[in-house]
């Protein structure tokens, strides 16, 4: 059975966009929108302020039903008993993460624009996987190209849910659910509008809009 955080609309926060007194406050909104899955992504805090926020964070997360994972840090996520961490290409291992976290908790890889990595990470014990970006990105503009053929191609191979990422908006998401993509990764797409509830409104919409011309996942004696 397909868990509810594995379609959908999967905010990811911003500390240039949120400040810190509004960051619960902030997430709830996009969680009041219809946002399935949250990503605590902070590089510049300090531990204790982190430690803090992810906490704020979890409660909200936690009312809703919903799981949130923790960027780059499986010690963090494992301290707080948040549902889970997600990995960058200079971060933890599935494997090592998995260790630290358990069965039950969710693992998300990046992948960029490597479908090789993508199996590879799903091999590892990945739980998700994520390609991008896909458009500009104002979050990370340096970030290479990543073409929806790419989630054409993962979604025929891997039996995980796929994620798009990169300057992914209500104008532009309905594609990359109609290419593959299980969930869209948004930012600034959320997080940077003056009323976040209405834009994660607009990007959940997206996937029952999507459902009749989804790409269908193929058979695995089909591969």
């Amino acid at each position: 059975m397909t868990e509810a955080w594995q379609r959908g609309l999967y905010v990811i926060t911003d500390p240039e966009l949120i400040p810190a007194a509004r960051l619960a406050e902030q997430v709830d909104a996009a969680l009041a929108g219809g946002a399935v899955l949250v990503q605590y992504r902070d590089k510049q805090a300090a531990p204790a302020a982190r430690w803090e926020r992810a906490q704020a964070i979890l409660s909200r997360c936690r009312a809703r039903g919903v799981p949130l994972v923790i960027n780059d840090d499986p010690d963090l996520a494992a301290a707080l008993g948040a549902d889970g961490v997600h990995l960058g290409n200079e971060d933890a291992d599935p494997v090592a993460a998995r260790g630290r976290l358990g069965p039950r908790a969710v693992v998300g890889v990046s992948c960029y624009n490597q479908l090789a990595r993508a199996e590879a990470a799903v091999a590892a014990g990945a739980d998700y996987v994520a390609f991008g970006r896909f458009f500009a990105s104002r979050t990370k503009p340096e970030a290479v190209q990543a073409e929806t053929a790419l989630l054409r191609r993962a979604r025929q191979r891997l039996r995980v849910p796929v994620v798009a990422i990169g300057g992914i908006d209500a104008a532009n998401g309905a594609g990359l659910i109609a290419a593959g993509a299980d969930l869209l990764a948004v930012v600034h797409g959320v997080f940077g509008k003056s009323d976040v509830t209405a834009a994660a409104r607009s990007l959940a919409a997206l996937f029952s809009a999507g459902d009749g011309c989804r790409m269908p996942r193929q058979a695995a004696d089909d591969e």
